[in-house]
């Protein structure tokens, strides 16, 4: 590793994370407006942001200069189940484009052209000199990833794989056995929903808590606004 490998996430600690993101359809998934609700989550002391696909990673970086950018970029591939940064070409779109970290699948799932975690790691680390955000569903893969060579560790995929699909984030057990066995810095993402959520995750020992939807997430959050308006409307209108 380089020697100023750490400096970005120095930061971090008991921070607030902000994943600025939007549904591809959705006005909002616009590299501007990704870019403000980045200024926006900066200026009320957010210590870093989660950003997907090269153009808005450029986009944030541009309007904020000197914040830690955890970059990604979300890819259905076919016959694969990875999507979070799943090949090397991805992850170097994502640095180039001014990301700080580099977050990636970190599950032992197959991924195209014989490409592994450890490879990944490796090449993300001596080709582009960027620190790796590994997102995991269970301790067993933490630890893969760990030994991989992994700089950060977050909870993303709890509740997203199929070996976690009965569960639902966030993963606090998950955090617990990460921060007791594992020796990195440990992120809380996925399922954060409220301050006193966010809290919890700090006291079970996480470095760091990610919060996406809970604030960036227009959206979901009319959406589900929207469901349980109808669902007491109709429920009065039977009463």
């Amino acid at each position: 590793m380089v020697a100023n490998f750490k400096s970005p996430i120095q930061g971090f600690f008991k921070g607030l994370i902000v994943s600025c993101q939007a549904p591809i359809d959705s006005p909002l998934h616009d590299p501007l407006v990704i870019a403000a609700m980045a200024q926006a989550s900066v200026n009320q002391g957010a210590v870093a942001v989660r950003i997907d696909t090269p153009a808005h990673v450029e986009a944030v970086r541009r309007q904020c200069p000197t914040t830690p950018i955890i970059g990604l970029w979300k890819q259905q591939l076919p016959g694969f189940d990875v999507y979070i940064t799943p090949q090397f070409h991805h992850a170097e779109a994502i640095a180039e484009a001014g990301a700080d970290i580099i977050a990636i699948d970190a599950t032992l799932r197959q991924r195209p052209e014989g490409e592994t975690v450890e490879t990944l790691i490796a090449r993300i680390h001596d080709e582009l000199g960027k620190l790796v955000m590994a997102d995991v569903d269970t301790i067993e893969n933490a630890i893969a990833s760990q030994k991989a060579g992994a700089d950060i560790v977050g909870t993303t995929l709890y509740g997203y794989t199929d070996p976690t699909q009965h569960l639902s984030p966030p993963g606090f057990d998950l955090l617990s056995q990460i921060v007791e066995q594992l020796d990195v810095p440990v992120i809380c993402e996925g399922g954060i929903a409220s301050p006193q959520m966010a809290q919890e995750a700090l006291k079970r020992g996480a470095d760091a808590v990610v919060v996406g939807t809970a604030i960036t997430g227009i959206d979901l959050q009319v959406k589900a606004y929207q469901k349980a308006i109808l669902i007491a409307s109709e429920k009065t209108k039977v009463d």
